[in-house]
């Protein structure tokens, strides 16, 4: 993952719990970080 996809991640968990929108999805179960799209088609 890049530095910036663990940027963004990090700054997600300050807003919201796990730093996504959903408990199913929570990274820390997973592991790794997440992807962000700025946008998609």
């Amino acid at each position: 993952m890049s530095s910036r996809n663990q940027q963004l991640f990090e700054r997600a968990q300050r807003h919201i719990p796990g730093g996504v929108n959903s408990p199913v999805r929570a990274f820390r179960s997973v592991g790794g970080v997440p992807r962000f799209f700025v946008e998609g088609s």
